[in-house]
């Protein structure tokens, strides 16, 4: 009975939602064609609840050619960490057989070979990557949209589709799905994926959150979530759009 309920409310409310901001919404869509005549919008494949794989929408935020300036960046060492949503495709015993070392997981821009995979997360878990700060990549449009998170109002239609609750866990990359199927991680994907949730407006543009404190409180949501915890999650969402840094 209470997914029923969740489920009304958020067809009413992203419903309202859309055609309330609809406004808004094709105002941010024509500033991004004007600022660099590509695309507004793009895809990337997420996994929800019970591992439900579906394409989410997103505003464009960074420039077209976002891969390969970061290859640029990468090669000039101008930058100490990536994030795990970035491919990177230096893996040593790759490169000197001419193919993958270790079996391949999926991420939204292609594959990464697990052993590569496995070295980036050992890294990171030593302290060594970071979050990019004043990214060069996004445009001055895209850095606008993601202070305000008007970059996630397409997700609006993915809650319609029964892709996504207003309420939930974050819906993740395929390769980070892939990693998280241990017994410490897997009840995460108990719940739906939300557009926002309890980890967002726990600490969200504000001090770094390890994987392990994301992971708890994804857990946590899980378990306890009730319509009164998701009313408390969305009032809460409202300061928390408004963010102290790029995330």
């Amino acid at each position: 009975m209470q997914d029923r309920i969740k489920r009304i409310i958020d067809i009413a409310l992203a419903g309202g939602a859309l055609l309330a901001l609809s406004p808004v919404l094709a105002a941010v869509w024509l500033a991004i064609r004007i600022e660099d005549g590509g695309p507004s919008t793009y895809t990337s494949k997420r996994v929800g609840k019970g591992y439900h794989v579906f394409s989410l929408y997103k505003f464009r935020s960074m420039y077209r050619d976002a891969d390969q300036r970061l290859a640029e960046l990468a090669s000039l060492n101008q930058y100490a960490a990536e994030t795990t949503d970035v491919i990177d495709e230096s893996c040593p015993a790759c490169q000197r057989q001419g193919s993958a070392c270790s079996d391949m997981l999926m991420s939204d821009e292609g594959p990464i070979c697990e052993s590569r995979w496995a070295t980036i997360q050992q890294s990171k878990a030593a302290g060594v990557f970071v979050k990019f700060k004043n990214d060069p990549r996004i445009t001055r449009v895209g850095r606008f949209i993601r202070k305000t998170s008007l970059d996630e109002l397409p997700q609006l239609v993915n809650v319609l589709k029964g892709d996504m609750s207003l309420v939930g866990n974050r819906p993740l990359p395929l390769y980070e799905a892939q990693a998280l199927t241990k017994d410490t991680s897997i009840a995460r994907f108990m719940a739906p994926a939300g557009l926002t949730g309890l980890w967002q407006v726990t600490k969200r543009g504000g001090t770094e959150m390890s994987a392990e404190e994301r992971i708890a409180l994804d857990n946590r949501y899980a378990t306890t979530r009730s319509l009164m915890g998701d009313l408390t999650i969305m009032l809460k969402t409202v300061p928390a759009l408004l963010q102290t840094e790029d995330v």
